[in-house]
């Protein structure tokens, strides 16, 4: 049996699209819990009230444009975070934008590990378990 990551935060608006993520998410067994955020607000508030070390996610998943605060602006406001508020994230953005100045601009954010295109896929899961969490499978 692999070890699986004790937390995933989904940070979307769109509630398909998260209810999407988390079947395939829970289809691919890494996650003991997963958790979702319908704006950066509520994914900074989430970093910010955990409690432990065991409800501190371990993968974000993303998106960029959602309302009240987006991707970048949770970036902004998560690179401030202190090392124990932030904890030891792998940050995947998860977006449909086709616009290669949103890539470009992702990858020269250093809190950002990686960028996808939505739908969230098993094939897409398993490449960032084997890229950022090899020990896990």
């Amino acid at each position: 049996m692999r070890k699986k990551l004790r937390n995933i935060l989904l940070v979307d608006d769109d509630d398909a699209t998260n209810f999407i993520n988390r079947k395939v998410l829970e289809s691919a067994g890494v996650a003991h819990h997963i958790e979702v955020a319908l704006n950066g607000r509520e994914a900074i508030n989430f970093f910010k009230t955990k409690s432990d070390v065991s409800e501190e996610p371990v993968l974000v998943f993303l998106d960029i444009n959602m309302p009240i605060m987006d991707g970048w602006e949770f970036l902004e406001v998560y690179r401030s975070l202190s090392i124990n508020k932030k904890g030891n994230v792998i940050i995947v953005m998860l977006s449909t934008t086709l616009n290669p100045d949103d890539i470009t601009k992702a990858e020269n954010i250093s809190e950002v590990s990686g960028f996808r295109n939505k739908p969230l896929t098993l094939e897409m899961v398993q490449e960032i378990m084997e890229k950022y969490f090899p020990e896990y499978l």
